[in-house]
């Protein structure tokens, strides 16, 4: 399990004497022989002697065979920018006493420079799991067919699972349980609303969805979301009237109109999505309960700022609970760890 390692470097039980043992790694005594490598620089080989690269060699043989698989080590690709995943992650793994590398566009280039196949199969060999924020589905989905390692979508334009976790997670502790809330989409039909429309059903959770005419969810996503909606006897609305899918909600939801790469189309969007935004009179036609969601960041057309800075607003709870799901996410997937609380009434 990941646990932090200056907890137990802490413990006097494993700082007497030259050995002790962290995750069954067990550091030897100082070298007894003549190869002392300790304060040298590395340039070139050329200046060093035969036995001393044999002991390099010798090292390294060592450390692959007694740290490999330890769970540690999460790769993190992110061809878009963000503040919430990132950070989330890094210091959510970190805490796990983890290390997570980041890798941008700059770093590497999905199927560019090297082919998915060879990039899912170097990032196995070198990590214990890979968190990737891409433009296209496809691209994980390829990653995850050839990775030996779990895969975890970041963000995609198709979905954004992480997000939801953390959504519903606020939602939680605000309610106290979510089923039987009403979930109003007011805005496009993304891959957030997509993410709902994967699991609302499955809480029990009815979803009423208002978009734009030709900015509707993905048909193939909708017609799962039915099935869904049919197995767990809950509705499901979709329509182009905002009022419409906020009435009797508890939960008002929106999130950005214009994506990262949908910026040259941001003059059309902004005129297909008036009266879209969710303003107080949104919110009279919600449930008394109301609450109001936004994945951030928030753009004034999108929420006024009497909804948006309200005390009914769990933005920022919902904000910070990024790091604790993505935790949960990478424990779950890493480990056989238990819950030591109580299993919440869901």
């Amino acid at each position: 399990m990941l646990f932090n390692l200056r907890i137990l470097l802490n413990n006097a039980a494993f700082r007497n004497g030259h050995n002790f043992m962290v995750r069954n790694f067990r550091c030897g005594q100082p070298l007894q022989n003549k190869v002392q490598l300790k304060g040298r620089d590395l340039l070139t080989l050329k200046n060093f002697t035969g036995e001393e690269i044999k002991y390099m060699l010798w090292l390294s043989a060592d450390l692959k065979f007694r740290i490999k698989q330890k769970g540690e080590s999460l790769g993190m690709i992110f061809e878009k920018r963000s503040t919430r995943t990132r950070l989330s992650t890094e210091t959510g793994f970190a805490l796990l006493g983890g290390h997570p590398c980041f890798l941008t566009t700059q770093d590497i280039h999905l199927g560019v420079n090297e082919s998915l196949t060879d990039t899912a199969r170097v990032l196995s060999s070198m990590a214990d799991a890979v968190l990737a924020r891409v433009y296209k589905q496809s691209d994980l989905d390829t990653l995850a067919k050839e990775a030996s390692i779990p895969i975890i979508n970041g963000l995609s334009d198709l979905y954004h699972p992480i997000q939801i976790l953390a959504d519903y997670l606020t939602l939680q502790e605000h309610y106290s349980s979510l089923k039987g809330l009403t979930l109003s989409w007011i805005g496009d039909g993304n891959n957030i609303l997509h993410s709902i429309m994967m699991s609302a059903a499955k809480f029990g959770m009815h979803l009423q969805a208002a978009t734009p005419k030709g900015y509707e969810p993905d048909a193939s996503v909708t017609k799962l979301a039915e099935q869904y909606a049919k197995e767990n006897g809950t509705k499901l609305l979709l329509t182009n009237d905002p009022l419409e899918a906020a009435h009797g909600g508890n939960v008002l939801i929106t999130d950005t109109w214009i994506s990262m790469g949908q910026e040259e189309e941001k003059k059309k969007r902004l005129q297909a999505f008036q009266g879209y935004q969710v303003t107080m009179k949104t919110a009279k036609v919600a449930a008394s309960d109301w609450t109001f969601l936004h994945c951030l960041p928030r753009k004034p057309e999108e929420v006024d700022d009497e909804v948006f800075y309200s005390p009914r607003s769990l933005v920022f709870p919902e904000a910070e609970n990024r790091k604790w799901t993505i935790m949960a996410v990478m424990v779950s997937l890493l480990t056989d760890y238990s819950p030591q609380l109580q299993k919440p009434k869901f």
